[in-house]
């Protein structure tokens, strides 16, 4: 998603608002990197990314699934001629008449040449409201996972991505498709081959699509300083394995797009308020975030950065030893540091962010908890 990548037109936001630390607070810059557990949960992510640059129609990505699905799609339109990208899904229960599938989440952004915007806007309608739509597969049919897919045309240039979840109780034949923008795409899938992957080869089935983050130890503000937790480094932070169903290759997801992060650091009560901030450390990034206080249903949308535009470009590059020495434990709280404010909260009840890697954008993050004045 990231190596071969346009700028999108937008304002560059380096967030310069610096928190005023608690007098008790640790007054060095170092951060220390915060123990985390991890545990991946959930059930399958379909992953098609590959070929990204679509040069013909065809199968993108196919696979049968059943229980709770993540699929999420990330194709470019290389050809001369307008296209269309949709999820086409098959009855493939044997013993049933009919299968019914409950669309629980997802969006797509409007395809654009701007990458970085389609990325953002894509999340911020996964991350938005709930959706929910049930899908009737009777015996031995077909039907786009979303009737609105088929009324989507990607012209010659312009990128489309999508990400839904779903749920259902049989097995479902599930397959992304670029089919020409005339087409029914029921009757294209009939005699449409699968493409071969590119050589970045990002595609394939992966379990365990939610990945839970916590910590054994509180967090306390007074007595812990600065600390650092890192997201989809592939060090510290592990990338998925899986297989590429289409051929049984082994597969690997370099930046675990489409694993939803759900990060819930406790925090000693009675500390001082907690700043949360959120660092490009790869470079370009635009996405959305959600946070959720304690019980309340209710969850906020936290655009990082704020703005229409994007950050990280003005993040030097740093040396190996920076970068080894982060993965030993330690790194500088630095001006240089490019930062998208993920709010400030007492801890009166605990926080619950949602975080997963955008499409468009370049990974890894580094999400940093400090101590915060009134």
């Amino acid at each position: 998603m990231t190596l071969k990548m346009k700028l999108a037109a937008g304002v560059f936001c380096a967030l310069a608002c610096m928190p005023m630390v608690a007098e008790t607070a640790p007054k060095s810059d170092t951060m220390h990197r915060w123990e985390v557990t991890s545990k991946d949960t959930g059930g399958t992510l379909l992953f098609s990314d590959s070929p990204e640059y679509v040069d013909r129609p065809g199968i993108l990505y196919q696979d049968t699934v059943n229980g709770e699905v993540r699929v999420l799609y990330y194709h470019l339109n290389n050809t001369k001629v307008p296209q269309k990208v949709a999820v086409v899904l098959e009855n493939a229960n044997s013993e049933e008449k009919y299968n019914i599938v409950q669309v629980t989440r997802g969006g797509t952004a409007k395809p654009s040449e701007y990458y970085l915007w389609v990325g953002k806007n894509t999340q911020r309608q996964y991350f938005g409201e709930k959706e929910l739509d049930l899908v009737l597969l009777l015996k031995n049919r077909k039907r786009l996972l979303q009737s609105g897919m088929d009324e989507i045309v990607l012209q010659p240039g312009e990128l489309v991505y999508g990400v839904y979840d779903f749920k259902v109780d049989h097995p479902v034949k599930t397959s992304v498709i670029m089919y020409p923008a005339k087409a029914d795409p029921v009757e294209f899938i009939e005699k449409a081959k699968v493409l071969p992957r590119d050589s970045v080869a990002l595609r394939g089935t992966y379990k365990g699509m939610d990945r839970v983050i916590t910590s054994e130890r509180e967090y306390d503000p007074e007595r812990d300083g600065i600390v650092y937790i890192m997201l989809a480094d592939n060090k510290l932070d592990k990338y998925k394995t899986g297989v590429d169903a289409t051929d049984g290759s082994q597969t690997m997801n370099y930046g675990n797009y489409g694993v939803l992060y759900k990060i819930a650091i406790p925090v000693k009560k009675g500390a001082p308020k907690v700043q949360y901030y959120l660092s490009p450390l790869g470079g370009v990034y635009a996405g959305i975030m959600t946070v959720r206080r304690g019980r309340s249903p209710h969850t906020k949308l936290i655009e990082t950065p704020e703005g229409p535009g994007y950050f990280g470009d003005q993040t030097a590059l740093e040396p190996e030893s920076v970068s080894k020495a982060r993965e030993e434990g330690t790194a500088l709280f630095g001006n240089n540091m490019e930062l998208a404010d993920l709010g400030c909260y007492d801890n009166s009840v605990p926080n619950y962010f949602e975080f997963s890697p955008p499409g468009a954008s370049n990974l890894p993050a580094c999400l940093i908890l400090m101590p915060a004045g009134e």
